[in-house]
């Protein structure tokens, strides 16, 4: 895979058809995020069950990248332990502002795609806006039950 573009068919396919985009039912966290540079809003629903990340979801109304960024974020952390996930979400940030691939990140080749985005300074804050949201959700978004 060319990790030199920022435009690769996998971002594509995700901003065009983002996974697990649409609320979440019954979520256990939540986070809105903003990036005021280009006007993306997106937001992250949880649902935490034993420090188990169950299920994740996020609504956007963003650009390609964040939405890609949000579709591979909630496939990459679902499954995973609250502590494991932030770890995720720090590698990642670094992957995004440095290029530098974390061996958490090694193997999951769609993630790595975003690589590219440390050369578009501009661009950063698009790809890691979902993370920061996701980060969030997990430190201060506790929702009460319905």
């Amino acid at each position: 895979m060319n990790t030199d573009e920022l435009y690769q068919e996998i971002l594509l396919q995700h901003s065009r058809r983002p996974r697990n985009h649409g609320p979440l039912e019954n979520p256990t966290h939540r986070a809105d995020g903003h990036n005021a540079l280009c006007g993306d809003e997106l937001s992250v629903e949880l649902r935490i069950v034993d420090d188990k990340l169950e299920a994740v979801r996020f609504q956007a109304s963003a650009c390609a990248i964040c939405t890609a960024s949000g579709s591979l974020m909630t496939g990459a952390v679902t499954g995973l332990k609250s502590e494991e996930a932030g770890a995720l979400a720090g590698d990642f940030r670094k992957l995004a502002t440095t290029g530098e691939v974390a061996p958490a990140i090694e193997s999951l080749t769609a993630l790595r795609a975003l690589g590219a985005v440390h050369r578009f300074p501009q661009r950063v804050k698009c790809a890691t806006l979902a993370w920061e949201t996701f980060s969030a959700a997990i430190r201060e978004g506790s929702v009460s039950p319905s």
